[in-house]
């Protein structure tokens, strides 16, 4: 069991329940993965334990959680896909992400 904190890092990025989370991390991890982030980000704002999630090593190599001394550090924003995780996304999904972002600086 653990219990996640919130990670307030300054990082700007989008509310985890966002359709943009669930649209194009999900392409990127996976739908367990990002079940998981979503569950460890309830439970730090709520300040409640949860089991060890299974993809907790592949949220924190993208740059989701931070693991600290034992302590699984949650952003309670979810960070836009960085240059390499758009890579990964398949051309449709690549070219509706360059148009969101382009929605997004306006």
């Amino acid at each position: 069991m653990i219990t996640p904190r919130l990670w307030h890092d300054g990082l700007v990025g989008v509310a985890p329940d966002s359709p943009y989370v669930r649209r194009f991390w999900t392409a990127v991890l996976g739908p367990t993965a990002v079940a998981e982030l979503l569950r460890l980000t309830t439970a730090a704002r709520r300040e409640t334990r949860l089991r060890r999630p299974l993809r907790l090593a592949q949220l924190a190599t993208e740059g989701l959680i931070a693991l600290d001394s034992g302590t699984v550090l949650v952003r309670p924003t979810v960070p836009l896909l960085g240059p390499r995780q758009v890579r990964r996304l398949s051309h449709s999904l690549r070219a509706e992400h360059e148009a969101i972002l382009a929605r997004r600086s306006c």
